[in-house]
């Protein structure tokens, strides 16, 4: 099973660095008045973690959403 996991590490790598030898070119992001030129890759990359943290984070605001409106209600004393 090691073999197996550490073929897919290296399938990964390969697939990233190819990604990133192919993306070379760059691009120029504007946002108000502000704009930055960067490399493609590196902006999909950019895009690509801000997506699983924002996603992350909205996964568990709805997580705890639902668990407060499923907690039972405690009287008032």
């Amino acid at each position: 099973m090691r073999y197996i996991y550490l073929a897919l590490i290296v399938l990964i790598t390969l697939a990233v660095v190819t990604f990133k030898v192919q993306n070379i070119e760059t691009v120029t992001v504007s946002f108000l008045s502000s704009s930055l030129t960067v490399p493609l890759s590196f902006l999909v990359s950019g895009v690509y973690f801000l997506g699983m943290l924002t996603g992350g984070l909205v996964i568990s605001l709805v997580r705890s959403w639902v668990r407060g409106a499923t907690k039972p209600v405690q009287p008032r004393q």
